[in-house]
């Protein structure tokens, strides 16, 4: 996949629904420490959408690997078979506008091999927005033949990205006041992995959700370091909104792997060293 091609928009979207190949779709909204969000997606969803649930279909059990750790890889090909993913027929995920859960289902099939999967850009928000109808009927797709090969992208373990703060680009994209040690309201301890950089995912975005323009999310990008050809690595607290700053970098052309156990995992181990203050180190 290019760039380009790692989201689309709602009008590129009805035409791609509209086509002889139309993509599969699945709804994957989602509230951090809130509800499940299935009376949303039964109230209101994208035609033919299917609804993936990210705590349970999306993430393993929350433990030492993290509040979000990664699924069982053969677990998550079932429920993406469940939910009619084909074997390499054009996937789209939304979700409820934020973009970070829509982004966790993206990474997750593309680590898994899946060549085909983009995000809806704004999500089911930009969708109505462009004068797209929402529906309540009931879909129940054919299982699929999609079978997990995981490995096709880059995955960091907690050695791989202290390594990688120190050795090549760590961003952190958590809220400032996060990364800093400031606040922190979900997990044990605050602040940071040394050498990890302050890069909030919220300003990829604009006020309507909406991924900035790839030139200037590339700027961005470069004055952090993490340029075209660097060793970038994301995390953030639980391994979702990073997947989101993974996204971004791959619509600005920039390859990154991800932490996926993230500072939920870190921190959790009293032996890691944590870092305070606006200053990386």
């Amino acid at each position: 996949m290019t760039a380009k091609s790692a989201i689309l928009s709602a009008a590129e979207l009805r035409t791609e629904l509209a086509g002889l190949r139309p993509p599969v779709l699945l709804d994957v909204r989602w509230q951090l420490g809130g509800p499940d969000q299935r009376p949303a997606y039964e109230a209101g969803h994208l035609p033919g959408a299917v609804y993936v649930d990210l705590d349970r279909e999306l993430a393993g059990p929350p433990g030492s690997g993290g509040r979000h750790p990664l699924p069982d890889p053969e677990a998550f090909g079932e429920a993406m078979r469940r939910a009619g993913v084909p074997a390499d027929g054009p996937v789209v995920v939304y979700d409820g506008g934020l973009g970070w859960a829509a982004a966790r289902a993206w990474w997750l099939l593309r680590w898994t091999g899946h060549p085909n999967v983009r995000v809806l850009d704004g999500g089911l928000a930009a969708w109505t927005a462009a004068g797209g109808v929402v529906t309540t009927d009931r879909v129940t797709p054919a299982e699929s033949d999609f079978k997990p090969t995981p490995g096709a992208v880059g995955l960091l373990d907690a050695d791989a990205a202290a390594l990688r703060a120190r050795d090549g680009v760590l961003l952190d994209a958590r809220a400032g006041e996060r990364y800093r040690g400031e606040v922190e309201p979900i997990d044990p301890v605050g602040g940071h992995i040394p050498g990890a950089l302050s890069a909030p995912t919220t300003e990829n975005v604009g006020p309507d959700g909406r991924f900035l323009p790839a030139d200037t999310l590339r700027a961005r990008f470069e004055g952090l370091g993490a340029s075209e050809g660097a060793a970038v690595g994301v995390y953030c607290g639980s391994g979702v909104s990073a997947a989101h700053e993974v996204l971004a970098l791959e619509v600005a052309g920039i390859e990154s792997d991800l932490y996926a156990g993230s500072w939920s995992e870190w921190s959790a181990d009293p032996a890691r060293p944590v870092a305070t203050g606006p200053d990386p180190q």
